[in-house]
């Protein structure tokens, strides 16, 4: 079976909003949809999680009626901090499949990436996206700075995808501050990390200028 837990516990603080990022308009559409849908149209058999803060799970219920497939979507609450967020949603699943996590805010998911994704995690037990640095890096030790090899970096993006029974053991750990995506948690059992290619135009909308080249792409 193939899970989606869909981690939707931002706020609107760095978007100038007074409502969560995952719910502002794009293009005539609640940012949340896109991912939802484009889910729901590789994968028409796959299970959706939602993970709101407390007070929005109502809102988020109104907002995703009107979606496809919408009665087979489950709602968590989501917790303290995103860990204890996707740890409640691992909770609402059985412990087989194949289980994708995913941040509500990068709304533009391709096909091909979750096949890519989907395929890796099924054979190997995990797949993790990312794609290459562009810019020049410079590592900061208090006054003094170097320049470091930028081939030897990637960018890291989601959906995270795992075989279920293992993520769910990972999450068993204690909670660190260094686990700042379910693949680093992950590593924290010893589990070796599968990248993937990911998608350029998989960009995580955090600030307003995120979500006009967003509307720009999903124009084209």
């Amino acid at each position: 079976m193939k899970y989606a837990i869909i981690v939707a516990g931002g706020s609107g603080t760095r978007m100038q909003s007074q409502i969560p990022k995952q719910f502002l308009d794009l293009n005539g559409k609640p940012v949340i949809c896109y991912s939802i849908e484009s889910f729901l149209s590789v994968f028409p058999e796959i299970q959706i999680i939602v993970v709101l803060p407390k007070d929005y799970i109502e809102h988020g219920k109104s907002v995703l009626a009107n979606i496809h497939s919408a009665q087979s979507i489950q709602y968590v609450e989501g917790g303290q901090s995103r860990f204890h967020s996707v740890k409640n949603g691992l909770m609402s699943i059985p412990n087989q499949g194949i289980v994708f996590i995913h941040d509500a805010v990068r709304p533009f998911i391709s096909k091909e990436m979750l096949l890519r994704l989907y395929s890796k995690a099924s054979s190997d037990g995990n797949s993790i996206p990312c794609i290459d640095l562009k810019d020049s890096l410079r590592k900061v030790e208090l006054t003094k700075n170097r320049a470091v090899d930028r081939s030897k970096y990637k960018i890291i993006q989601t959906p995270q995808v795992f075989d279920i029974e293992l993520i769910k053991r990972a999450f068993e750990q204690e909670y660190h501050e260094q686990f700042t995506d379910e693949a680093t948690v992950l590593e924290g059992l010893g589990q070796e990390i599968n990248l993937v290619e990911g998608d350029e135009a998989n960009i995580k909308i955090t600030k307003p200028i995120d979500l006009t080249l967003m509307s720009f792409l999903l124009k084209q």
